[in-house]
């Protein structure tokens, strides 16, 4: 039986961008019920132009005999006469397009001529509220929406007003899957792990060690954390606080974010701020997460929060901000029970406030976040969701004050919980297969041509802003 072919239009799945790892991830794991071809994103890349038969290495890797996997390398996310030129060469049965729906201008534009042919799907993501209205014609482009979050979920059921969704059917959830075998608790004698926290540590012992694994860019707000572990340094004995250190694996100077540098010898210049650059392969980021007490994500912006799940799953306890998809990380419970999508409604469409529980699992600590608006032409009001200063302090202190084998058994408690609850590549790859088939089997090709009544009543919007 011949295999159904999908388009997945993203980051390159051999680019170590978050999109990239999660894009290889699902086509990996489901091989053996899909072909694959990818209109292969990055910027400036150097094989724009070629094709590349990756079949064999997905064979390899993936164990799937029959598995087909073919690149089209292109320079930033592609363009209408790309996309016309590997439909016609490739002739797929489905789109999945997956990041930033502002990259895909042009796809929107060309969406009625594609649908006539095959559907468009579309793996989305929303960082925050207000319910963002200007993105219902992007939705609207698509045959099915598959959201990463229960608040982005809730996003896509809210916004689409002219087109409203069929919950289960073309909007679905499927958040971003661990592999729980990679990213997993480690002997901690044993002599490679002990290598590498001393090759990081320069061979140093420390009681405390937090960790911070995220680019340096304004959203993640490492200075923050370097300001914060500052300070809750300064508040023990200066005995102890020798013995304490915060690593950031991280570029030290960004353009997106900050000279990390400057802030540490300026802001920090008593503390031990150390610096692990450069790219990790993920058995050396797992032994990274092993060798932190506590992992740390003050971010104000954060769609899912891949690492974060990562450090989960390698039974490292955290500190994060409550927003996006870290929300469904935290283990909230509502009457006893995990919160799902139908507890984010259009008048508490998010848990930053607690306003849904405050009711969280052992392994992490939440920080609340101060909400601003913000915005952009393109995003004319968005919240910035930052945590203070202050609480990053609290958090820091709070795991601090924990026995080790307290954090270590709290950390495995959420890496059971994140396995029980589908956060495992397994489960992401089942459910995407359930929304791919999904959106398959109902879908109805475009028309050629469309006729709107213009005469209709406009759409009236709820604000979905926070009390």
């Amino acid at each position: 039986m011949k295999k159904i072919k999908v388009l997945l239009l993203s980051d390159d799945i051999r680019v170590m961008s978050g999109i990239g790892t999660m894009s290889r991830a699902f086509v990996m794991g489901t091989l053996d019920k899909y072909d694959w071809v990818q209109v292969a994103g990055a910027m400036k890349h150097p094989e724009q132009g070629k094709v590349i038969d990756f079949s064999s290495e997905a064979q390899k890797e993936s164990g799937v005999a029959d598995a087909s996997v073919k690149l089209y390398p292109v320079d930033g996310y592609g363009s209408q006469q790309v996309l016309r030129d590997v439909i016609e060469l490739e002739k797929p049965d489905a789109i999945l397009h997956f990041t930033d729906p502002r990259f895909w201008d042009w796809l929107y534009a060309m969406e009625h001529e594609v649908r006539q042919q095959i559907p468009i799907m579309y793996y989305n993501i929303w960082d925050d509220l207000p319910f963002p209205h200007w993105n219902e014609p992007f939705y609207d482009c698509c045959d099915s929406l598959i959201a990463i979050s229960k608040q982005t979920y809730n996003i896509n059921k809210e916004v689409c007003r002219r087109k409203p969704r069929i919950e289960g059917l073309d909007l679905t959830y499927v958040p971003h899957g661990i592999d729980e075998t990679m990213f997993t608790p480690v002997d901690q004698s044993a002599k490679e792990f002990l290598d590498f926290k001393s090759k990081v540590l320069s061979g140093k012992e420390y009681d405390f060690v937090a960790l911070f694994n995220s680019r340096n860019i304004t959203r993640k707000h490492p200075a923050d954390l370097i300001s914060a572990f500052a300070k809750f340094a300064s508040d023990l004995p200066e005995v102890d606080s020798k013995k304490v250190a915060l690593v950031l694996h991280t570029d030290p100077v960004d353009q997106n974010g900050t000279d990390l540098y400057a802030v540490a010898k300026n802001l920090a210049p008593n503390v031990n701020v150390i610096f692990s650059s450069g790219k990790m392969d993920a058995k050396s980021l797992n032994y990274l997460y092993n060798m932190a007490d506590v992992m740390c994500n003050p971010s104000s912006a954060e769609g899912f929060g891949l690492t974060h799940m990562e450090a989960m799953m390698s039974g490292t306890p955290t500190i994060a901000s409550v927003i996006g998809g870290l929300q469904d990380q935290m283990g909230f419970v509502s009457n006893g029970e995990p919160l799902s999508v139908k507890d984010f409604t259009a008048s508490i469409p998010s848990n930053s406030t607690g306003l849904i529980s405050t009711d969280h699992g052992p392994w992490v600590y939440p920080l609340w976040p101060q909400i601003t608006l913000q915005g952009s032409p393109k995003t004319p009001y968005i919240y910035d969701s930052r945590v203070s200063t202050k609480s990053i302090v609290a958090g820091l202190s709070y795991w601090y004050k924990k026995s080790s084998q307290i954090r270590s058994e709290s950390g495995l408690i959420g890496r059971k919980w994140a396995i029980k609850n589908g956060f495992t590549s397994k489960s992401m790859c089942a459910e995407m297969i359930k929304s791919i088939d999904g959106c398959l089997k109902y879908w109805q090709p475009r028309q050629q041509f469309e006729l709107i009544d213009t005469n209709k009543n406009s759409v009236t919007y709820k604000s979905g802003v926070l009390i």
